[in-house]
């Protein structure tokens, strides 16, 4: 397996599975960024998705990993960014279509979906980083989005 600088941030409703994911992706030899929050004080998302989207943008990182209760806010603040694909991902299999279809470079997670466990979002995140950009036709459907 490749192994990947990541930056990840969550707010407040996302900080106990970002911790579980930091250790998962390290211990697979991942360079991790942890760009907070590091409690459950409540925090702003768009603070966070700006970190990390800036990390990925000046080339500290190549992927980004963000977290809130839904994942919807981090997802709708990183996609504001040109050069940032952010997919929120709730299945393996949109994980990985995420990857090879869309060349997605940041995951986006919610901590608090209901039928989504720890678990489940940890198999999400392997699958994400597990998986290459299939190019092909897909580069020129990127193009037009950019």
């Amino acid at each position: 397996m490749t192994s990947y600088k990541i930056s990840i941030a969550s707010d407040h409703a996302g900080y106990l599975l970002k911790a579980k994911i930091i250790e998962a992706l390290q211990s697979q030899g991942h360079k991790m960024f942890d760009l907070g929050t590091t409690g459950d004080a409540t925090v702003d998302y768009p603070d966070f998705a700006d970190l990390c989207c800036q990390h990925i943008l000046d080339e500290e990182s190549q992927f980004g990993i963000l977290i809130c209760g839904t994942g919807t806010g981090m997802s709708i603040a990183a996609n504001r960014y040109s050069g940032i694909r952010a997919a929120l991902c709730v299945s393996i299999y949109m994980s990985e279509r995420a990857r090879s279809h869309n060349d997605a470079n940041v995951l986006v997670l919610g901590s608090k979906l209901p039928n989504i466990d720890d678990e489940m979002n940890l198999a999400i995140v392997d699958k994400f980083f597990a998986t290459s950009f299939d190019g092909g036709r897909h580069i020129q459907r990127l193009a037009k989005i950019s």
